[in-house]
């Protein structure tokens, strides 16, 4: 998630944020269970998975404001 930032901007954004880093730990537990949803490993009904990618499209977009912040609060 947020490939297109540096991996140690988000790393030390996880140490210093709390939040941050319970939305990146969640965002990675849906992608698991999507992907495992996905492959036919679990089964899952449609509206719910819906709502899996729904609600990890919401984490992401969060953790990306969050980035966005740093970044601008520490002139990066």
């Amino acid at each position: 998630m947020l490939e297109e930032f540096p991996q140690e901007l988000i790393q030390k954004i996880r140490q210093e944020n709390p939040h941050f880093d319970k939305i990146i730990e969640k965002h990675e537990e849906l992608k698991r269970i999507v992907h495992e949803v996905e492959e036919g490993r679990e089964h899952m009904e449609d509206l719910e998975l819906e709502k899996l990618k729904l609600e990890k499209l919401r984490l992401k977009d969060e953790a990306y404001q969050i980035v966005m912040q740093y970044k601008k609060e520490h002139g990066l």
